[in-house]
């Protein structure tokens, strides 16, 4: 179909973020983005994009209504649900669309899910103004859905029934572009959230104690920001999480590079000041350029392989990347031969290389696409 936000992909980067990536934990919780451990260090195994052949569509992200959000598509934000419950079943693909019924950037608002199956017709879960312009999700180990919405530049809690439990403002938020689940312990809670923000260039972690959010601190600080209209939105993303080693990786798109943050669950505010070259701030140790390789394009979205590798969403040539821990690249795969901007929310689930799937956001398609052996 026309897509009205195929614009100078010279100057502008179309944005999802999503990156989020949900498998089960051994204790059968965890949520949008977190993964069970992985089972090394992502050497020992050949790359896993490279047996991944299969391409199959699972279905439809378009809003099935009723009223206000019907019709919204460009599918931005992807989650895995862990645990079934509200009106979601665990292995749903959760999903937020970023356009409106006609195609205007960043005016949706719903909430949709899917089976993983192909032929999969989506159901409404939320539609609300709090997520006008939704760009990702997350959701914690009861289907809790932490969101992302840099139109509506808020970053609000819905319960798995499709209830707004919180309007979760802040003044950290500033173009909200990312968002994944840590189940890790936090300095004072439980759990964490971490959103980035394109508008300011910041990380920003919530302390989550009780499922309710006790605290918002910005981590991290100096990744380029960007102003530009909805649609064509570079700046932290694709937020992806590793329980087994506390790391957060940030796709930072306006520079075209992968970052990681080590111990990411205790950095302090202000703990990190992201450089064109390095990094400063009282726990720049903590932080570090995984890769900045020139087949980088338009980076958007990422998600974490059971072998520990990373993959990458090049929105610039539909191109997904797959680097091990320490920057080599290990795979290239295109799953998108259309317009630029395909891929958007990526994330990843399997307990063995042999069994890996890959599930992304087809915005050329409005639908999600499964890659599989």
């Amino acid at each position: 179909m026309a897509r009205a936000k195929l614009i100078d992909m010279t100057t502008h980067v179309f944005r999802a973020a999503a990156g989020a990536l949900v498998a089960m934990l051994a204790t059968g919780c965890s949520g949008g983005g977190a993964s069970a451990p992985h089972v090394n260090t992502g050497t020992a195994f050949p790359a896993i994009l490279s047996s991944l052949h299969t391409q199959t569509t699972i279905g439809s992200t378009v809003d099935p209504g009723p009223g206000t959000g019907a019709g919204d598509q460009n599918p931005y934000g992807l989650a895995i649900a862990p645990v079934s419950a509200g009106k979601i079943t665990a292995g749903d693909l959760v999903v937020c669309n970023f356009n409106d019924a006609a195609n205007v950037q960043g005016n949706g608002t719903t909430i949709v899910v899917l089976h993983p199956t192909p032929g999969a017709t989506p159901v409404r879960v939320a539609q609300s103004p709090s997520l006008k312009g939704c760009d990702a999700l997350t959701l914690d180990g009861t289907d809790a859905i932490y969101t992302a919405d840099f139109v509506a530049n808020d970053a609000p809690i819905f319960a798995p029934t499709g209830a707004l439990t919180s309007a979760n403002g802040n003044a950290a938020w500033s173009g909200p572009f990312g968002a994944i689940f840590s189940p890790t312990a936090s300095p004072i809670g439980s759990a964490s959230v971490f959103e980035s923000n394109a508008t300011s260039g910041t990380v920003s972690r919530m302390d989550v104690v009780g499922g309710a959010v006790a605290s918002v601190e910005t981590i991290a600080t100096g990744f380029t920001p960007n102003t530009g209209v909805p649609g064509s939105i570079a700046g932290p993303s694709g937020l992806t999480y590793d329980p087994s080693s506390d790391q957060l990786y940030v796709v930072d798109g306006g520079a075209n590079r992968l970052v990681a943050f080590t111990h990411a669950s205790s950095i302090p505010a202000n703990g990190i000041v992201v450089g064109t070259a390095g990094f400063t701030g009282p726990s720049a140790a903590n932080a570090r350029i995984v890769s900045a390789n020139a087949a980088f394009n338009a980076p958007v979205s990422a998600a974490l392989l059971v072998n520990g590798d990373v993959i990458v969403g090049n929105t610039g040539n539909n191109n997904m990347l797959e680097f091990t821990p320490a920057g080599v690249l290990a795979a290239t795969k295109n799953v998108d031969s259309g317009n630029p901007g395909a891929i958007f929310g990526i994330v990843a689930t399997g307990t063995t290389p042999a069994n890996q799937k890959i599930y992304f956001d087809d915005d050329n398609a409005n639908a999600v696409v499964l890659i599989s052996q």
